[in-house]
């Protein structure tokens, strides 16, 4: 009996359909995007020069969240829900508070002069604080100052400030300036 020849299958073309197959999975595949929180962070400043960053008691709202996600504001302990309020009434200072920040009178293009406050918010965290948690207070954080520039948007154009023109917006954000000052976390639920 004679042994017959098993054909072989050609394999010349296999290269090319395995890297079409690849750019076709490329091309329809969504990767996902990592995402975080939008924040800007100052320009670097010399420590000596910055005559802007006036930190008097009174001008910083101490915000610290602990390794057990207890917040405490300006030496309290407070509930999540309160800090939006509390921010945003230390952003303002409208009843002009001598214990809350100070204002300087600043010229502003389509609002003339304005009361800017000095008020900076320092947030820290312990190491043990949950992703969760932190999130929790900077979106609060983020939400009071949305809300205080769409107050004034309304008060000044009688829009909200997301309905606002760009030179509109530019205004309110120079009125109501984002200032959180975040310190690099401590570790206080263990050793260092």
């Amino acid at each position: 009996m004679a042994k017959r020849k098993v054909p072989e299958i050609n394999s010349g073309s296999m290269a090319d359909i395995a890297f079409l197959l690849l750019i076709f999975w490329l091309m329809t595949t969504s990767m996902n995007v990592d995402s975080g929180i939008a924040r800007k962070l100052p320009p670097l400043v010399e420590q000596d020069n910055d005559p802007g960053m006036d930190a008097h008691e009174r001008n910083v709202l101490m915000v610290f969240v602990s390794g057990n996600n207890q917040l405490m504001v300006a030496g309290q302990r407070m509930d999540i829900s309160g800090l939006c309020e509390k921010a945003k009434t230390f952003i303002t200072n409208p009843t002009n508070d001598p214990n809350m920040p100070e204002k300087e009178m600043t010229d502003i293009p389509l609002l003339g002069r304005y009361p800017v406050s000095k008020g900076l918010i320092s947030l820290q965290n312990d190491r043990g604080t949950s992703y969760d948690m932190y999130l929790q207070v900077q979106n609060e954080l983020t939400k009071a100052y949305n809300q205080a520039k769409d107050e004034l948007a309304q008060q000044k154009f009688g829009r909200s400030f997301t309905d606002l023109n760009d030179e509109q917006r530019k205004a309110v954000n120079k009125a109501i300036p984002v200032k959180i000052s975040e310190a690099e976390p401590r570790n206080l639920t263990g050793g260092k």
